[in-house]
C-alpha cells in the first residue's frame, strides 16, 4: 500500500535544569526478601512512562539504577511507541554518547560508545546473549539499556565503550494482543502484530508476534522489505520459570554507501541526495534465526539459579557497485571537473555467521558479618563461526558520471577472488566469574568482580587458504566501584574498570597479536525522584592498548599492537516524568577521543566520534479530550562534527534534526484504539551520520511522515 501525508508540527519544546526536588520520605533500608516469580509484565516496576526505575544489563540483577556504580540509560518502552522507533539508530538518538560506525552500506548495526565500536564487535546484546543479528532492533524489544564503559567482567569480550542491551518482550498470563497497520510517505507501510495470554491454568503462557514491511527506498532506486514471526512459549511454577522463544527473519534492503568527498572542498559532492552511485542490484538479501532458552529455579527465599543458552544464525549474501577508493593500484578514483568515477562490480555469496553462547549462574543474597551481599557467579561459553564463500570481484569501470548518470553500463559480475573467498574468522571463549555487592552500611554499597577468560581465534581466506590469525590466550579482567547515598533519591559513584578483546584480521596476517585492552576510571552523580525524574551525570577516562597498526619499513608492511587511543569526557542522560503532563527525555556529551599512540595516526581525531551531541524530547498529555485521550511531542537531536576518515581527511559537518508526534487514543466496539501520526527530520535537513573514507559517506534520512492505527484487545 501506499500513502502521502502532510503534518503539521505540533507545539515547541526546551529541557531546563532538574527541578528541586521536594521533601519526601526517606526510603526504608533494604532488606532480605524472598525472590519471586511472577507471570505477569515487569514493565511497572521497571520503568514508569519515561521514568526508568531499574537496569538488568549492568548487574544482571534487576537493580536499582541509583545503587550500580557505572552510568546505564534506559530508551523505556513508552519511548520507543511514542517516537515509532524502527531501528537502534533511533532508539539510541535519546542516549548520550552514541554515533553512527560503519553500517556496511546500511545492512548492519554499527553503534560507537564514548567514541568506541563498530558493526559486529559483539557489543550489542539480546537480553544479555551476544548475538550475530545485521539488525537487531524489532517488533520484539521492549525497552533498551546502554551500559557505557568496559563491560568485560560480566560480558566478555568487548571493546571498552560499552554494551546496548535489547529486552524483549515474554509471555504473559494476561491476556491481551495488540494489532497495528502503517503508512509511511516513503510510498509503503506495514502491519504488526503482538498476542499473548496463558494456555490452560497451569501457569504456561505463549506470545506470538509477527511483523511485515514493505516501502520504497528514498533514494533513487530500491525497496526495503522485511519481515519477522517470533512465538515463544513459558512456564511459570512455583519456585521455577522456563522461558523458550524462537525469532524467524527475512530482508532485502538496498545495498547502499552513500555519497563520495570533492577532495577539493572536503565536502559532499554537489548533487541531489537522492542520486545513487551504484546499480538497482545493490541488494542484500538474507535472513537470521534465533533461538533462546532461560530457565531459572529458585533454591530458597534467598538463592536462585539461572540457566541461559542461545543459538543464531545469519545468512546473507549481496551485490554491490562500488566507488573504489584511492589507492596505488587503482589510481584515482574520482575526477571533479568531469564526474568521471572508477566503479567495480563486487559480490559476497553465501555468507553465513554462526553464534552459540551457554551460561549457568548462581544468585544469591546473605549476610556476613552484619553486611548484606549480593552474590553472582557463573560460568560461560561463547562461540562464533563466520564463513564467506565465494567474493566476487569484477574489473574497474570508469564509464559513470555521477553529474549525468547513466545506469545499466556496469554489470554485475560473477568472477569469484580465489585470493579473496573462504573469508574464515572462529573465536571461542571460555570464562568463570563472580560479582559481590556489598552493602556496608544502607548508603555504602561497593560492587566489585573478576572474570577469567580463555580463547582461541582463527582467522584466513584464500584458495590455497591461508591463516592469518592463529591464538589463544587467557586473562584475568575485574571490576571495581562504589555507590554512596547522600539522600534517599541521590547517589555518588567511583568505578574501575578493564576490557579485553583478541585482535583478529581476515584479510591480512597479523600472526599471533596479543589482544587488546581497555581500562576506565569514571565518577558521577546519579538522581531518582518519585514518580518523576531519573538522571546520571558522569565524568570519564578510557584508553585503549595493543591497538593494530600498519607500518612499512623498506616497502615490506609490518602489522603491531604497539596503538594507544584514548576517550575522555562528560555525559549526560534525564528522562521521567517533570509534572503531571509534561514527561521528557535528554541527554548530552563532551567526548574528546584522539590516538595518543601510531606512526602516522598519533594526535588524529578518532573516526565518527563527535565532540558535542545533545538531544531532547519533550512530550504533553493533554488527558481527556473529544471523547479520548491526546498527546503530542518534539524533540531535537544535535551531532557535532566528526572526522570522516581515520586520516581526518575530511569532516562530517554537524547537523540537528527535529521529529514530532500527536496521538488519539479512543474506543470502537468497546475496543481502545490509537492513531499515531509521526513525523522525522521534518524540515527535511540533509546529513551525514558516518564515514568511513572519502568514497563511502552515509546519507541520513529526509523527512518521512507516517500514520499508524493501532488496536488493542
Amino acid at each position: 500500500m501506499s500513502s502521502r501525508y502532510v503534518a503539521a508540527v505540533l507545539g515547541s519544546a526546551c529541557i531546563g535544569a532538574l527541578p528541586a526536588y521536594g521533601q519526601e520520605a526517606a526510603r526504608p533500608a533494604e532488606t532480605l526478601a524472598p525472590l519471586e516469580v511472577s507471570a505477569e509484565s515487569d514493565g511497572n516496576k521497571r520503568e514508569k512512562g519515561y521514568q526508568p526505575l531499574t537496569a538488568s544489563t549492568a548487574t544482571r540483577t534487576d537493580a536499582r539504577i541509583l545503587d550500580v556504580p557505572q552510568s546505564i540509560a534506559v530508551v523505556p518502552k513508552q519511548v520507543l511507541v511514542d517516537q515509532q522507533v524502527r531501528t537502534l539508530d533511533e532508539a539510541l538518538r535519546n542516549v548520550s554518547g552514541i554515533t553512527q560506525a560503519n553500517t556496511l552500506g546500511g545492512t548492519q548495526d554499527a553503534v560507537m560508545k564514548r567514541g568506541f565500536g563498530d558493526n559486529r564487535d559483539g557489543s550489542i546484546l539480546r537480553d544479555g546473549f551476544r548475538t550475530a543479528l545485521p539488525s537487531n532492533f524489532s517488533a520484539t524489544t521492549d525497552r533498551v539499556e546502554v551500559l557505557k564503559g568496559p563491560s568485560s567482567m560480566l560480558y566478555g569480550v568487548l571493546d571498552p565503550g560499552g554494551v546496548v542491551n535489547i529486552i524483549t518482550k515474554r509471555p504473559e498470563l494476561q491476556q491481551r494482543g495488540t494489532v497495528s497497520v502503517n503508512g509511511t510517505s516513503f510510498n509503503g507501510g506495514g502491519a504488526t502484530a503482538d498476542i499473548t495470554g496463558p494456555i490452560g491454568d497451569n501457569g504456561f503462557a505463549y506470545r506470538f508476534i509477527g511483523d511485515y514491511q514493505d516501502n520504497d527506498y528514498w533514494r533513487n532506486f530500491g525497496t526495503v522489505q522485511r519481515s519477522l514471526v517470533a512465538p515463544s512459549l513459558a512456564w511459570y511454577g512455583e519456585k521455577t520459570t522456563v522461558n523458550v522463544a524462537y525469532e524467524h527473519s527475512e530482508y532485502k534492503i538496498p545495498f547502499d554507501r552513500g555519497t563520495i568527498i570533492d577532495i577539493r572542498t572536503g565536502k559532499p559532492v554537489a548533487i541531489p541526495r537522492e542520486r545513487r552511485l551504484d546499480e538497482s542490484y545493490n541488494i542484500t538479501r538474507g535472513r537470521t534465526d534465533l533461538v533462546t532458552l532461560n530457565v531459572e529455579h529458585a533454591l530458597n527465599e534467598s538463592w536462585r539459579v539461572r540457566l541461559g543458552g542461545l543459538y543464531n544464525q545469519n545468512w546473507y549474501f549481496d551485490n554491490q557497485a562500488r566507488v573504489l577508493v584511492f589507492n596505488n593500484t587503482t589510481g584515482a578514483t574520482f575526477n571533479p571537473v568531469t564526474g568521471a568515477v572508477n566503479r567495480r562490480a563486487d559480490a559476497t555469496q553465501d555468507s553465513n555467521i554462526e553464534q552459540q553462547v551457554l551460561r549457568a549462574e548462581l544468585l544469591g543474597k546473605f549476610g556476613l558479618f552484619g553486611f548484606r551481599n549480593e552474590l553472582l557467579t557463573g560460568v560461560e561459553y561463547d562461540s562464533t563461526d563466520t564463513l564467506r564463500t565465494n567474493l566476487i570481484r569484477g574489473p574497474n569501470n570508469t564509464s559513470f558520471n555521477i553529474y549525468n548518470p547513466v545506469y545499466g553500463t556496469l554489470p554485475a559480475s560473477t568472477n569469484i577472488s580465489a585470493p579473496d573467498s573462504d573469508q574464515t574468522e572462529r573465536i571461542k571463549t571460555a570464562s568463570v566469574f563472580v560479582q559481590d555487592s556489598l552493602h556496608l552500611t544502607d548508603q555504602f554499597i561497593v560492587v566489585g568482580g573478576v572474570r577469567y577468560q580463555s580463547y582461541e581465534q582463527f582467522a584466513g581466506k584464500g584458495r590455497p587458504f591461508k591463516t592469518n590469525t592463529d591464538a589463544e590466550g587467557s586473562k584475568a579482567i575485574p571490576r571495581i566501584g562504589a555507590v554512596y547515598k547522600i539522600r534517599p533519591d541521590v547517589s555518588l559513584y567511583v568505578d574501575y574498570s578493564q576490557s579485553f578483546k583478541p585482535n583478529s584480521n581476515i584479510a591480512s596476517f597479523i600472526g599471533s597479536q596479543p589482544p587488546e585492552q581497555g581500562r576506565s576510571y569514571e565518577a558521577g552523580v546519579k538522581v531518582e525522584t518519585i514518580n518523576g525524574i531519573t538522571a546520571t551525570a558522569a565524568f570519564f577516562d578510557i584508553v585503549k592498548s595493543n591497538v593494530l597498526y600498519s607500518e612499512v619499513i623498506n616497502g615490506t608492511t609490518y602489522t603491531r599492537t604497539a596503538g594507544r587511543v584514548g576517550s575522555r569526557g562528560f555525559e549526560f542522560d534525564i528522562a521521567g516524568r517533570l509534572s503531571d503532563h509534561w514527561s521528557v527525555i535528554g541527554a548530552y556529551s563532551y567526548i574528546d577521543a584522539v590516538v595518543l599512540e601510531d606512526p602516522t595516526l598519533r594526535g588524529k581525531q578518532l573516526n565518527n566520534v563527535a565532540r558535542h551531541t545533545a538531544s531532547a524530547f519533550l512530550t504533553y498529555d493533554f488527558g481527556t479530550m473529544f471523547n479520548g485521550q491526546l498527546r503530542a511531542g518534539i524533540g531535537e537531536r544535535y551531532v557535532g562534527a566528526r572526522a570522516g576518515d581515520a586520516n581526518n581527511t575530511f569532516f562530517l559537518p554537524e547537523y540537528f534534526l527535529t521529529d514530532a508526534f500527536i496521538s488519539y487514543r479512543t474506543t470502537y466496539n468497546n475496543l481502545p484504539v490509537t492513531w499515531q501520526l509521526n513525523a522525522k527530520n521534518i524540515f527535511d535537513k540533509t546529513y551525514y551520520p558516518s564515514g568511513i573514507s572519502t568514497t563511502v559517506v552515509a546519507i541520513g534520512d529526509p523527512r518521512e511522515v507516517t500514520l499508524q492505527a493501532r488496536v488493542e484487545f
